[in-house]
């Protein structure tokens, strides 16, 4: 082996000539360093060697026979404005092959808002299936038997509300809740980290997360009890790493926590599944998902469990929505179905893939039929499900297994050292760490280091413009109003308010709450009069928000042009007399704020005076904060389509108040189709998906520098 090895060294140094043999090895974003080479030589010793499929610690997978004995479960997360329109398409889906229904809900039901509170005007519908009761719940699954199929929820806020309604729903369907399968995400933790779809604070939000585990291995014994995420971390910018170490740490969190309620970990430690998102570095992600296995059989392991169910880590995956690029769009086509490869030789054991058109909108039909179809292929065409575990024994993803494995563990102990991940989180570590990989990774895109094919390399001259689906907002709120009038006029009204009132008493005084919650969604109370029960007792959380400094910049440091920016910035505020100062917000209850510290980062890092409002705010708001703070600018980011709502509000609410001399900028998931009623409505610039954040700084610049009207 030495031997051949200098051998390939010297035929090596001969083919790249004056280039030294160490250029070859490159170090990711985790900060691994990738050989060109891997031999035997790279495997030997490791720990996780040697053991079949079906076999602890799982590494191969969780099943003996894997996808040859049976493939993995195809689902389509999808939520569609209203309950209607969402069950048209899942009916259609599971006609067309689809195997288990996933359900987006719009950003006012994660919020645990009516789709009537004036905080939602712009989000109802947009994002997803607007959910106010148990009626609509009731349509959102009409003709769909939850006897046969699984349903998986991705819900977090208000997650007792509905998971309460889903149980309700399958009464009246018939179907006993002990015969439900699915998933329900309920997974806090995350959210305070990087999703912020968040209603309660910490504590109380993880003794819900305990009622759930809790009834569920009671009363619903196919049905998970959480699926722990590192998909949204992976979204916010997280590296691998650290979407791996944060997840499991999460998950060790969990299980921690339902102990200390006296269960036994073998009596719900089986229902626990996890989720991850699947980028575009294709063998890191196949490797990261042996990695979870090998490192959750090691956790649960420390917890005394004894049932192999209990060991096995599960998980769904998703294609990654941020490797989708609005410039070029058919080739997320490609982006996905590599992903989607991943995530199958990783051994998920169910998997979602996003359509081509999600990096500006909800997917139409047609996007959604390609993405499903991926899947299929996979299934049917390929081949890939006839072997077990095909990547097992190579030398570069077993060696790559090992690195992640350490490397995450490593993560997951200094989480333990903090006191583990309530307190973690509390102390702003994780949000914090995924800020600055996120960030960086911006950096290195804008830079060039890191190709997107498409957005910086390989660039079209024009582009065609594609059909997206546009959701009428109006519309939507407008009906979901009328039905919870109805609801409102026909219900027991003393049933439900005591209903409720025992949830608030549970809340204060103890008892499972899910259990109350239960009969009060059999008594027609809605998911925000529920979610206000809790609120009574527990408050509503507010985080603090962070920027971070230096790290975007620091990429920059020897850039000439980064530096003639930074100059020219210089010069107008030695001109004016003052930095430029801009106001970043995120209005509706849109949390997903990667975007928005991202640009509050590297706008401050070339010079700018950079506030960051609150999460969650109104245009009135933002309107009111922006002209106490004296800014020239507000920049919008918008990512869950109210744009078009929330955008013109904002600037009637600054002309309104005389304050028409601060410009309207947007920045995020905007279709380019909307970008003529933005600037009609008042809004100065936009800027989209792929945006080069020293370009769209420099033409904020110019703009700053224009005659005002």
């Amino acid at each position: 082996m030495t031997d051949d090895l200098n051998q390939w060294q010297k035929l090596a140094a001969k083919e790249l000539k004056d280039r030294p043999l160490d250029a070859l090895t490159r170090t990711t974003l985790e900060g691994i360093a990738i050989k060109p080479l891997y031999t035997a030589k790279d495997t030997l010793d490791l720990p996780h060697m040697g053991a079949l499929p079906g076999f602890e610690p799982y590494t191969r997978g969780v099943k003996a026979t894997m996808y040859a004995g049976r493939p993995w479960t195809i689902r389509q997360y999808a939520g569609f404005s209203t309950a209607e329109a969402s069950n048209a398409f899942y009916r259609k889906a599971l006609d067309a092959g689809q195997q288990g229904v996933s359900v987006a809900f719009d950003l006012a039901t994660h919020r645990g808002y009516d789709s009537d509170h004036p905080r939602v005007t712009g989000d109802v519908g947009k994002a997803g299936v607007a959910i106010d009761s148990v009626e609509d719940m009731k349509i959102l699954f009409d003709g769909i038997p939850l006897d046969r199929v699984s349903v998986s929820m991705t819900m977090n806020g208000a997650v007792i509300p509905i998971l309460a309604s889903f149980i309700v729903a399958g009464e009246e369907q018939g179907v006993l809740r002990a015969a439900l399968s699915g998933t329900i995400q309920n997974d806090i933790l995350k959210e305070f980290m990087v999703r912020n779809t968040y209603i309660y604070p910490p504590e109380p939000s993880m003794r819900l997360v305990g009622d759930i585990i809790e009834y569920t291995a009671s009363d619903m014994p196919k049905f998970n009890s959480i699926s722990i995420s590192g998909y949204h971390m992976q979204e916010a910018g997280a590296n691998l790493v650290q979407e791996l170490g944060f997840t499991l740490a999460d998950g060790r969190e969990y299980v921690r926590s339902a102990i200390a309620r006296g269960m036994d970990v073998d009596a719900f430690a089986p229902r626990l599944s996890f989720f991850f998102a699947i980028g575009m570095n294709f063998f890191m992600e196949a490797a990261k998902l042996r990695a979870a296995r090998i490192i959750w059989h090691r956790v649960m392991s420390e917890f005394g469990a004894q049932m192999p169910q209990s060991l096995m880590l599960r998980t769904h995956c998703q294609t990654s929505g941020v490797s989708l690029q609005e410039q070029d769009p058919y080739n997320n086509v490609v982006r996905t179905a590599y992903e989607a490869l991943a995530a199958v030789l990783g051994g998920t054991q169910s998997l979602h893939t996003n359509a081509l058109d999600e990096a500006m909108a909800l997917p139409t039909e047609f996007a959604a039929r390609i993405a499903r179809n991926t899947q299929l292929i996979l299934q049917e065409e390929t081949g890939v499900t006839d072997v077990v575990d095909p990547l097992a024994g190579s030398y570069y993803v077993e060696s790559l297994t090992a690195s992640l494995v350490d490397q995450a563990w490593a993560l997951m102990q200094e989480v333990e050292e903090l006191g583990g991940m309530t307190k973690a989180v509390a102390s702003g570590m994780p949000k914090l760490q995924i800020e600055d990989s996120a960030a960086r990774r911006q950096a290195a895109i804008d830079r060039a280091e890191t190709v997107i094919v498409g957005v910086n390399k390989y660039k079209l001259n024009s582009q065609d413009p594609i059909d997206i689906l546009d959701i009428d907002n109006v519309a939507v709120r407008d009906g979901q109003i009328a039905r919870l009038q109805k609801l409102r006029a026909n219900r027991d009204e003393v049933a439900s308010t005591q209903a409720l009132a025992e949830m608030t008493r549970r809340a204060k005084e103890g008892g499972n709450v899910l259990e109350a919650a239960v009969e009060a969604a059999r008594a027609r109370a809605t998911v925000g009069e529920m979610s206000m029960a809790l609120e009574e007792v527990f408050g509503r959380h507010s985080a603090k928000t962070q920027t971070l400094k230096g790290v975007y910049g620091a990429a920059y440091a020897n850039d000439s042009d980064f530096a003639a920016l930074k100059d020219e910035l210089a010069t107008y505020s030695q001109t004016r007399g003052r930095v430029p100062h801009m106001l970043v917000v995120k209005m509706g209850q849109d949390g997903h704020d990667r975007g928005a510290k991202v640009i509050a980062s590297a706008f401050g890092d070339l010079g700018f005076q950079v506030d960051v409002g609150p999460l969650f705010q109104t245009p009135e708001e933002a309107a009111r904060d922006a002209i106490a703070a004296g800014v020239d600018l507000v920049g919008i980011s918008s990512q869950a389509a109210g744009h078009k709502t929330l955008a013109p509000l904002l600037v009637n609410a600054l002309r309104a108040a005389g304050a028409d001399h601060i410009l309207v900028i947007c920045g995020g998931v905007i279709p380019s189709q909307d970008y003529q009623f933005l600037y009609d409505a008042g809004v100065k610039a936009i800027f989209g998906p792929g945006t080069h954040i020293p370009d769209a700084a420099r033409d904020i610049l110019h703009l700053l520098q224009r005659p005002r009207n």
